[in-house]
């Protein structure tokens, strides 16, 4: 490999801002925003919006929606709309 091309590989603490949890990890990612680890250490945290821990295919709790009821809905709202005069 070449000296000084690549970027520094280090430990980081991800937030998923979704659940909460946070879990350490090495990655190129950095940030100015720093958080005190169990082991004493301090490291930068990236905030995450969903990772495994809060992602539906990966928790088993997958949302439904209700397209029925929307479908009902747009229907009467717009039911008198376009027709002849």
């Amino acid at each position: 490999m070449k000296a000084d091309i690549h970027p520094k590989y280090g430990p980081v603490v991800f937030n998923d801002l979704a659940s909460g949890e946070q879990f350490l990890t090495r990655s190129t990612r950095s940030s100015d925003k720093t958080v005190e680890w169990a082991d004493g250490n301090t490291y930068p945290v990236v905030d995450v919006e969903i990772s495994a821990a809060s992602h539906p295919f990966y928790t088993g709790k997958q949302r439904i929606m209700d397209t029925a009821g929307r479908v009902e809905r747009f229907n009467a709202r717009f039911k008198g709309f376009g027709g002849k005069k």
